[in-house]
């Protein structure tokens, strides 16, 4: 209890301030239904009331403020309307056998996490072989990693449409594949970052004592580098795998598909219906959530079993 609750204060204190910016968000998109409807609204006229704050609106029309929580199209919808239609596109699903329906969340979140999956897995491949590289190899060290920095520097936005277009010209068709490229560019540096902090963590005096029994390299490796860095790793990972997600999405919004959470968001701001882009991205959150407590499970009984109890807690 003592650790869910500043957790839900976060989240009750997250919520509060979303619902209080549902009003001033969603005035005139309510003033404006109000006048079609016949009702008195002060100012007249939607053209005269864009040139009122929507405090002033709010504070002229206060008997008109209900009607901006129960708006069908709203610019920021409720919270409760936003769990309606998660509702109605996970739980309710699932419950009639339609988990995999084309318009349940569950399915889309399905085709996600798969990518996400294959870029994280092949992002974290090339971070600890390059972060392996750069700790015994003077070379890569002075070239790759400025490389692996000045990478990051590139928006993902400009590069997704690049990789899904060369993917294309190479004769994939696979559409999970630029996914995952895309996937494991994001996952990549956080990984390889980690890693060389963990392999040259063990201090001056642990590497001495390794030469004197004289140990290999592979050795030190093994029995000392590796292991020291177990933590850094999972920290890693968990940056990671949000990353490789967020990846993910992003790639699915330039290739037209019309599965994955990237393609829900997509086709909800074309149709606009908010409600399905809201619905989509606390998918998206939730399966970031379960994937990086995923990670610190294994985490914890991994550092448990490799006897470090207290770096586990």
């Amino acid at each position: 209890m003592r650790k869910a609750l500043p957790v839900l204060v976060v989240l009750a204190a997250i919520l509060g301030i979303w619902w209080l910016a549902v009003a001033p968000m969603n005035i005139r998109i309510a003033l404006d239904g109000a006048e079609r409807s016949g009702a008195a609204v002060v100012p007249e006229g939607a053209r005269e009331r864009q040139e009122v704050s929507v405090w002033a609106l709010m504070a002229r029309n206060p008997d008109l403020v209900p009607l901006s929580y129960a708006q069908e199209r709203p610019r920021l919808p409720t919270p409760g309307q936003v769990a309606t239609e998660f509702w109605d596109t996970t739980g309710a699903m699932a419950l009639d056998g339609r988990a995999m329906s084309r318009r349940s969340l569950l399915f889309h979140a399905w085709i996600t996490l798969q990518s996400t999956f294959w870029g994280f897995l092949l992002g974290t491949s090339l971070g600890i072989a390059g972060a392996i590289g750069i700790v015994y190899s003077r070379t890569l060290n002075l070239s790759l990693m400025p490389w692996a920095i000045i990478s990051q520097t590139i928006p993902i936005v400009a590069l997704a449409p690049m990789i899904i277009v060369l993917a294309s010209q190479l004769g994939i068709e696979e559409r999970g594949v630029p996914k995952a490229i895309i996937s494991a560019y994001l996952c990549f540096f956080p990984v390889l970052v980690g890693m060389v902090s963990g392999l040259r963590s063990p201090a001056a005096a642990q590497l001495d004592l390794l030469r004197t029994y004289s140990a290999t390299p592979s050795q030190g490796f093994w029995k000392l580098r590796l292991p020291a860095s177990v933590p850094y790793l999972f920290a890693s990972l968990k940056v990671g795998i949000a990353a490789a997600l967020v990846g993910t999405i992003v790639g699915e919004l330039p290739t037209g598909a019309i599965r994955g959470l990237g393609a829900r968001i997509l086709i909800g701001d074309q149709f606009g219906t908010p409600l399905a882009i809201w619905a989509a991205l606390f998918m998206a959150a939730i399966l970031a959530g379960v994937l990086v407590t995923f990670l610190d499970l294994a985490q914890r009984v991994t550092l448990r079993r490799m006897g470090l109890a207290e770096a586990a807690r």
